[in-house]
């Protein structure tokens, strides 16, 4: 055996300034066995573990939702040019169209200019945003889903685009509300939005929440005692009167609704961070 056939044994240990230095070691992150054995027992509730990843795969989903619903095209080729619509808002005329206003990507008359062109259009799987009011229905709103529709019903849509049969409308697979807006999309975007709001108020109204009952039990004294009486009164106050006020004042809104519910929301964290507080300090 040589020097080209000897194995090597990498270096685990350093010589330093300060003696002999040893690398730390790398230790993987892992439950404490408290939250180990709560985690094995939640898991154990079948219903609730597979509840919890079909919420999780949802919402990853829906955090897609202009890529799953949507009236403007995810990729529009024309002329040798790309264009994403998705994310940028183009005027009419890049495709050829006559006004500088936004471009109307369900529009005949600028469906039928691309496809002149030899253009290229990649749509989402629905082609209905939130806000996205059918036209063109073939019974009045609310409308049933497509696919229930019947030839009789649908042929004078049929008819007025040129199609086949009902078939080759553009689906509204839940149908439309009175509005005439798609269901489907407006349950894509209104889970996101519901979850997100959620989760924005619990963050925020936690941090503030821990952080006035921190105050409170750190400082003790006049402190304590001051703020506990003002969150005596703000407690007092009929919240859902002041809320009605509020809106009324002011045009409801995400930010909005979400300014309104903090206003109450923070207190429920304070007594209990007070409290851990005063406990620690106190022994």
């Amino acid at each position: 055996m040589d020097d080209r056939t000897t194995i090597r044994v990498p270096e685990i240990t350093a010589q330093t300034p300060m003696g002999l230095g040893v690398p730390p070691e790398g230790h993987r992150v892992a439950l404490s066995p408290i939250n180990l054995r709560r985690w094995q027992n939640f898991k154990r509730n079948r219903r609730g573990y597979w509840s919890l990843w079909i919420f999780l795969v949802l919402f990853v989903v829906t955090l897609g939702a202009e890529f799953i619903a949507n009236d403007k095209p995810f990729y529009v080729g024309l002329e040798g040019k790309s264009y994403f619509p998705v994310f940028v808002t183009y005027p009419e005329t890049a495709f050829g169209g006559e006004f500088e206003t936004a471009a109307d990507y369900r529009d005949p008359y600028l469906q039928k200019i691309i496809s002149d062109k030899g253009g290229t259009v990649l749509w989402p799987p629905i082609r209905y945003s939130y806000d996205t009011h059918n036209l063109d229905l073939p019974t009045p709103a609310p409308s049933k889903p497509t696919w229930m529709l019947t030839e009789q019903e649908c042929a004078a849509v049929v008819q007025k685009k040129g199609l086949q049969s009902c078939r080759d409308l553009e689906y509204n697979w839940l149908g439309t509300d009175d509005q005439g807006f798609d269901v489907v999309a407006r349950l894509i975007y209104g889970f996101r939005v519901s979850v997100l709001f959620g989760l924005v108020l619990t963050i925020i109204s936690s941090i503030i929440g821990v952080a006035a009952g921190a105050v409170q039990g750190y400082f003790g004294g006049w402190t304590d005692l001051l703020f506990q009486r003002f969150i005596e009164i703000w407690t007092s106050v009929p919240s859902l009167y002041l809320l009605l006020i509020i809106s009324s004042v002011l045009v409801p809104g995400f930010f909005v609704l979400l300014g309104i519910l903090l206003l109450f929301s923070w207190v429920s964290l304070v007594g209990l961070v007070r409290a851990e507080f005063l406990r620690g300090r106190n022994f």
